[in-house]
């Protein structure tokens, strides 16, 4: 099969279905959303582990022209999110436009065509005059290669993965990782695993999380007085962006966070050997600071141990840890997150004269303008791409910033009725050394930690450097003095001249 369309969106996450709607909005409607599933949701479809929930509270983690009165918790869990993603999808008639189970396979741009033409795994192919891709950073499971794992006869899959047929009942349970996800699923599991062994790497900042069901007269206060919503979602924006301080400006402020971390694990953990291993050595924001009330205590479950040497190697039917002791194992699971700053290493994306993005971005680094678009790739816009995640605020905020930018860089081409816009390499070059020198500065930089944030040279390819507010600014209105704009109207004055 093949299509032809104006604007070809990737993904059908917060971004694509953010774009898709935005495109609506203003009057576009000749698109499509390629995605690789058999339904909508990103990130929220897949996650389905136990315990799976947000981390940034429930009324910041939403469309700002979307607000949800109804959200059960102060922190929504996957079921909650997924669920506002297809209410969302339906009311505003985004099924018609997705095309499921699309996977891209590969991307080129046409330097005669001017036009992008994408190709699927299932071998349909679409041209379009746009790409757009929101496919986002967390959908690429990183399962570390563990000595000996072809040996292993048990069970093995990954928290992204879970296999809900497989009953963990009673099972000698092994986890891998203690990030974000493990923080989660470990207290929902460890009830009825028969033992639970948690291999740690490194301990992460845990702050408490202070969640909580949202009461009946505050669903009816925000559905009969929407501005009261808006309001307490504006109070909770500007608690977290405060934060951004600690961040980007002076890591030394992180140390009242930390000393709130520090008690919590006290109040929770009253044995001084247990706490010391669950001490980390480096600034809070180096890393993913994460928020829990219940896995301190899970910790403590006769059923549980918590080990930090290391794997050694893995047997048929155990994991011998570092220390040369062997633990008895029905059940690996990997709770090590995503690749994130490695993930673009998996595009196959072609853009001006056959240039491969990916190769491009190994053996020079990754440059974008913004995050949004990249030199030499004309009419191609990333959502969420390079440095444009956050550890302190909702990536939402971030994305509507991103897609109204898009969608004035396609009226911009309407308007001149342009082919092609293309950043133009000393704006993106400028943008790009600001960028590192404020990232250098940072905790992510200065907090004495290896992260999921830098790539394999050490470098932070994953976060915004700052206040999301000033990202909001940049982005408002795009500088057309920053691209190149190949019009058609231009090429009919020249050969008039």
């Amino acid at each position: 099969m093949h299509r032809e369309t104006k604007v070809l969106i990737v993904g059908s996450g917060f971004s694509g279905l953010g774009m898709a709607i935005e495109l609506k909005r203003r009057g576009e409607h000749d698109f499509v959303v390629l995605e690789k599933a058999d339904d909508l949701g990103g990130t929220w479809r897949d996650n389905s582990y136990p315990g799976c929930a947000c981390d940034v509270p429930s009324h910041m983690y939403s469309f700002s022209f979307e607000l949800n009165p109804r959200w059960s918790r102060t922190f929504a869990g996957q079921q909650e999110i997924w669920d506002y993603l297809r209410e969302v999808a339906k009311k505003y008639g985004l099924r018609p436009h997705i095309r499921f189970g699309s996977k891209v396979s590969g991307a080129q741009w046409d330097d005669e065509a001017k036009r992008w033409h994408v190709t699927t795994e299932h071998g349909d192919t679409y041209t379009a005059h746009a790409l757009v891709a929101g496919v986002g950073a967390l959908h690429i499971p990183n399962i570390p290669s563990l000595p000996g794992i072809e040996n292993f006869n048990g069970k093995t899959f990954h928290s992204a993965e879970w296999d809900h047929s497989y009953s963990l009942a009673g099972k000698k349970v092994a986890v891998v990782g203690t990030g974000a996800s493990a923080i989660q699923f470990v207290p929902e599991i460890a009830p009825e695993v028969g033992s639970l062994k948690i291999f740690q790497r490194t301990p992460p900042w845990i702050m408490p999380k202070a969640d909580r069901e949202i009461r009946g007269w505050e669903h009816r206060m925000f559905r009969a007085l929407p501005f009261t919503q808006r309001l307490y979602r504006n109070f909770v924006y500007w608690v977290r962006e405060s934060s951004a301080l600690g961040f980007a400006v002076n890591p030394k402020i992180m140390e009242f966070a930390q000393g709130i971390a520090l008690k919590h694990m006290k109040t929770q953990v009253p044995d001084p050997a247990l706490r010391e291993v669950l001490k980390p050595d480096y600034t809070m924001g180096c890393k993913r600071v994460l928020i829990s009330d219940d896995y301190y205590p899970a910790l403590q479950r006769p059923n549980v141990s918590l080990l930090t040497s290391g794997i050694s190697e893995v047997r048929e039917s155990s994991i011998v840890d570092a220390d040369g002791v062997e633990h008895d194992v029905d059940v690996i699971i990997y709770g090590t997150g995503f690749h994130v700053a490695d993930s673009f290493d998996y595009l196959d994306i072609q853009g001006k004269g056959g240039v491969d993005l990916a190769k491009k971005w190994r053996e020079q680094g990754i440059e974008t303008y913004f995050g949004i678009t990249v030199a030499g790739f004309p009419n191609l816009f990333f959502l969420l791409g390079p440095n444009t995640g956050l550890g302190h605020n909702s990536v939402v905020f971030m994305i509507e910033s991103q897609i109204r930018y898009v969608s004035q860089c396609l009226e911009l081409m309407n308007s001149l009725q342009a082919e092609e816009i293309d950043v133009r390499p000393d704006a993106q070059r400028r943008f790009n050394t600001e960028l590192h020198r404020k990232l250098s500065k940072g905790v992510w930089t200065q907090g004495g930690c290896k992260s999921w944030y830098l790539d394999a040279q050490g470098i932070n390819r994953t976060i915004w450097p700052g206040f999301t507010w000033r990202y909001w600014m940049r982005t408002k209105k795009v500088r057309t003095q920053d691209y190149s704009v190949s019009s058609r109207r231009a090429a009919v004055r020249s050969a008039a001249g």
